[in-house]
């Protein structure tokens, strides 16, 4: 039985938390009406260590939590059940193709194929985790976005962000995307989540982009499949001539390597790197509520501590329910009030002068110009990383 860490032992251990003292107790003759939650403070989950506002009867965290940051939250109203170090800047590794997904997949077509060419998979990374695709066949974007969610496939990334208008202009998009959603602490450099300098995100900004991708049916749908057939060689039409199967490489969803299949689970996205060590983002239902738990580089446990940690961080989550104030949201920042319209010029004052015509000129709007090239190298033989 996995042993709890109480409040007391909490502070103890020099952890942060924050709490809330219970309500006075009700007369018994009239029960009093249950506690509005108290708004968070803002700065909150921008402290160091375990961020947690508990109510009389909450739940104690799990005690066995080594990494280095990871945040639960609830995916309906967005608020951010408890945390640790939520705001750290730390590599995502392939936790990073949601953001990506989150921007290049309302900007491509959902459906039709693509030929995929030798120049939009010569810059994949060394050690790459691959689905597998070959320059010259014709694939289906469909499949090359189940190569995305499933296989992790680096090569599907390249080639869709060529189809996007290059790489450099899909990781200034991403960027875009993840300050739109309030996401600040992320920076990206390479779009699929590859170990490269400055590359960072946080357990906020992951939680950010995975509840944002729930809200995207086709995002949803590939986030959730287990398996797929994946097709090793199409005709011209993108049809495939013969396939072979691929399958989620995030344990929770499978049950895969000993890892038992959390139950509700609906997704999203695991990752590995050397840097980033391992990570995580899954979203869970019960009982018609949605949690989000995202964690990130545990510090013991071997290859699925990743795997167990965000389990007892749902498990938590689902029992905190009632029994926790938020300790923050992830719902993106209001947007800024547009600017008045400038007041009219006054008008000048009628002259004797004749009137000069009208000409109604209309200068035309500056087309603006999108493309990038990509050079080509030398494509090394991968090893598959998860």
């Amino acid at each position: 039985m996995r042993r709890l860490l109480s409040c007391a032992a909490a502070m103890a251990a020099g952890m942060s938390v924050v709490v809330v003292p219970a309500p006075a107790a009700a007369a018994p003759a009239e029960p009093a009406p249950p506690r509005a939650a108290a708004p968070p403070d803002p700065a909150l989950l921008h402290r160091p260590g375990v961020q947690l506002r508990p109510r009389e009867g909450a739940p104690a965290l799990p005690d066995d939590l080594s990494a280095l940051s990871w945040l639960v939250a609830d995916a309906g109203s967005g608020e951010v059940l408890a945390a640790h170090n939520a705001h750290l800047g730390l590599p995502p590794a392939s936790t990073m193709k949601t953001l990506f997904a989150l921007t290049a997949l309302p900007a491509l077509p959902r459906t039709g194929t693509h030929t995929v060419t030798d120049a939009e998979l010569a810059d994949v990374g060394a050690g790459s985790s691959l689905v597998g695709l070959d320059a010259g066949l014709t694939y289906r974007i469909a499949d090359l976005w189940k190569g995305v969610f499933l296989s992790s496939g680096n090569d599907a990334v390249h080639v869709l962000a060529a189809m996007n208008g290059g790489w450099e202009q899909t990781a200034a998009r991403m960027q875009a995307r993840a300050r739109a959603l309030g996401a600040t602490d992320t920076h990206v450099v390479s779009p699929d989540g590859y170990d490269a300098e400055g590359q960072v995100s946080s357990a906020y900004d992951l939680a950010v982009f995975g509840r944002a991708g729930l809200a995207d049916p086709d995002f949803a749908r590939y986030a959730a499949l287990t398996d797929a057939p994946f097709p090793g060689d199409t005709d011209a039409e993108g049809r495939p001539t013969w396939t072979y199967g691929i399958e989620n490489t995030n344990r929770l969803l499978t049950g895969e390597d000993g890892v038992g299949r959390y139950p509700g689970i609906v997704g999203i996205k695991n990752g590995y790197t050397s840097e980033a060590g391992y990570t995580l983002i899954t979203a869970a239902r019960r009982d018609g509520r949605t949690l989000l738990a995202t964690v990130m580089n545990p510090q013991r446990g071997g290859a699925f501590a990743v795997y167990e940690e965000t389990r007892a961080l749902l498990d938590w989550g689902f029992a905190a329910a009632g029994h926790v104030d938020p300790v923050g949201s992830l719902q993106p920042p209001p947007k800024k009030p547009a600017r008045p319209a400038a007041a009219p010029a006054p008008v000048a004052a009628a002259s004797s002068a004749p009137e000069e015509p009208d000409y109604g000129y209309v200068w035309p709007t500056a087309a603006l110009l999108t493309g990038a090239a990509t050079t080509a190298t030398a494509l090394h033989r991968l090893r598959r990383r998860s």
